[in-house]
């Protein structure tokens, strides 16, 4: 009784308001972890996973999967993508930020019809670029047939070389008022002092902005490509809903391979394993993060 009494001290009680929360991410999060890991580790199909018969192969799925093509292939797949969308969501978003920190009468409500991409559920996103990319009645091909630029319609879905663009396009329209808002956030922390200091010793835009804004934006834009990085690395509904990882696999990324090995192959502990390498992966540059959010608050 005395070592429960002493468990309910003041310094202690603070244990039993997070006790609920720590339940709800055990149960949820932990334990489908660690029984994804445990799965990947052994040989389950939907002919032994009836037959309760699950042999124990340790890294041999994981191996296997090294020397697969499509593997390989969805693996650079998830790279190119994400590294593409990072890159024209942060040069839009950023360029959007600077254009709405400057004070003109519709900036406030521009901006905030620009978070409409970000607000809207993902798989209506991607309809409605799967629709606008249509070989015969999409938007795109349209307006590029109406400018001259094309004489035939672009297979954009069905077309290895154009089915990675589309896709791309589709992701970096909805991250970019992700960027947009982070970067604004980060540029109203900037004195305005500093700006007018610069202007009377005569520098130009290009110096303020080189030397004043992206200095002390570093730690938002730090920020911003590792967030955008993690959420991007891991998007798959936006994909399986335009081209479901074709054609040819061209647009398969670890994520829709992953539900492919497990849900069309059945191949369970493929699946998971590349489920946990995509993990892996993600929980690396989440420590990242974690390491560069420290080093500012030290700074």
């Amino acid at each position: 009784m005395k070592r429960i009494r002493n468990f309910f001290r003041y310094d202690n009680i603070g244990l039993l308001f997070i006790l609920p929360a720590f339940c709800y991410m055990m149960f949820f999060v932990g334990y489908p972890i660690i029984s994804n890991i445990i799965l990947s580790a052994q040989n389950v199909t939907v002919k032994n996973l009836v037959k309760g018969q699950k042999e124990f192969i340790g890294l041999e799925n994981y191996i296997t999967l090294f020397g697969d093509d499509v593997f390989r292939k969805a693996l650079l797949n998830t790279l190119t993508f994400t590294v593409a969308c990072l890159v024209f969501q942060f040069l839009i978003g950023f360029l959007l930020a600077l254009l709405f920190n400057k004070n003109f009468r519709l900036a406030k409500p521009v901006r905030g019809l620009t978070m409409i991409p970000w607000m809207m559920p993902m798989t209506v996103t991607a309809l409605m670029f799967k629709f606008m990319f249509s070989t015969d009645v999409g938007i795109i091909n349209y307006i590029l047939r109406s400018a001259g630029f094309i004489k035939e319609n672009i297979e954009w879905l069905t077309t290895p070389g154009t089915a990675m663009i589309a896709v791309v396009a589709a992701n970096v329209w909805i991250g970019i008022p992700f960027n947009t808002i982070l970067i604004s956030t980060g540029l109203t922390t900037i004195p305005q002092e500093l700006y007018e200091s610069a202007s009377v010793d005569g520098a130009n835009g290009w110096q303020k902005l080189t030397r004043i804004t992206l200095p002390l934006l570093r730690p938002t834009i730090e920020s911003v490509l590792v967030l955008g990085f993690i959420y991007t690395f891991k998007v798959y509904d936006l994909v399986y809903v335009m081209t479901e990882g074709g054609p040819v696999n061209s647009t398969h990324l670890l994520s829709t391979y992953s539900y492919k090995l497990s849900f069309d192959m059945f191949q369970y502990s493929k699946g998971s394993s590349v489920a946990n390498i995509l993990f892996l992966i993600l929980l690396l540059v989440g420590i990242l993060y974690l390491k560069i959010t420290m080093q500012g608050e030290e700074d």
